[in-house]
């Protein structure tokens, strides 16, 4: 097929441009960068070397993949940003590349990163996950599938974000955030199970039930994480969502959020 490439792009002799790709005027693109097939580089776009994008990609304008870390550990390694499928970069993105060359910052698929959002060196995001405007991602976080954010959210460094868990507008987070969970306020506090989210994926009442249960332990009981991660074991019924649950917390680091 076709490549669509204006002539008024630069596209450095080193990329590697798939089938059926668009790139439009002004768009940049450095030595070693890979594009996959059937992606949309719109204008004034920057793409740097060590960036692999999949197929599907629609990168709108001013947005940079690829940018070397704004980290003082970087001494100028050829390091990688590995991007999946289909996801949508709007308008004034940026995603760093890793520290080290054996490290890598690495986007999953059909992720939407809405206008302004900042995603940090090494950080890892899986599927599905949305950003709304102008979130800022620290490094090295992790984000698991289905999060959403609103817009304007502070990620520490090292934060967790469980699986479909949202955050709302404004929120400043520097712990681990469980999955299925709503984060709200300034202090960042459990806000409840996430049942918009569960029940449009056809999670079942019951179920739903069982996530609350969980998280009654947790963020409601007067013991620890640790003895409310045994509580659970005893007391829920276990299946792929308390199993989640479970693995979450039994993982942190930095510890979760508050339960007030």
């Amino acid at each position: 097929m076709q490549i669509m490439i204006s002539d008024k792009a630069y596209i450095a002799p080193g990329a590697n441009i798939g089938k059926n790709v668009t790139i439009y005027p002004f768009a940049y693109i450095e030595d070693g960068v890979e594009i996959g097939d059937d992606c949309i580089i719109f204008p004034y776009v920057s793409i740097m070397r060590g960036t692999k994008m999949g197929r599907g990609n629609k990168v709108y304008q001013n947005t940079v993949l690829g940018a070397e870390p704004q980290d003082f550990n970087y001494t100028g390694a050829d390091t990688r940003l590995v991007i999946g499928d289909e996801n949508i970069f709007r308008e004034n993105v940026v995603v760093n590349r890793a520290t080290f060359a054996d490290g890598e910052t690495r986007i999953g698929n059909r992720n939407f990163f809405m206008e302004g959002v900042h995603i940090s060196h090494d950080t890892k995001v899986d599927d599905y996950v949305t950003f709304g405007y102008g979130t800022k991602v620290a490094g090295d976080c992790e984000i698991h599938s289905a999060a959403i954010f609103s817009s304007g959210v502070i990620l520490n460094a090292n934060v967790r974000i469980g699986g479909a868990s949202m955050v709302t507008s404004g929120v400043r987070i520097s712990k681990d955030v469980p999955p299925f969970i709503v984060a709200t306020d300034n202090p960042v506090r459990y806000g409840g199970v996430n049942e918009t989210l569960l029940k449009s994926s056809n999670t079942t009442d019951k179920v739903i039930g069982h996530i609350a249960n969980a998280y009654r332990l947790v963020f409601h009981g007067q013991t620890s994480v640790f003895d409310a991660i045994n509580q659970i074991k005893e007391q829920v019924p276990p299946g792929k969502e308390i199993n989640a649950i479970v693995n979450f917390l039994e993982g942190s680091k930095l510890g979760i959020i508050s339960k007030i």
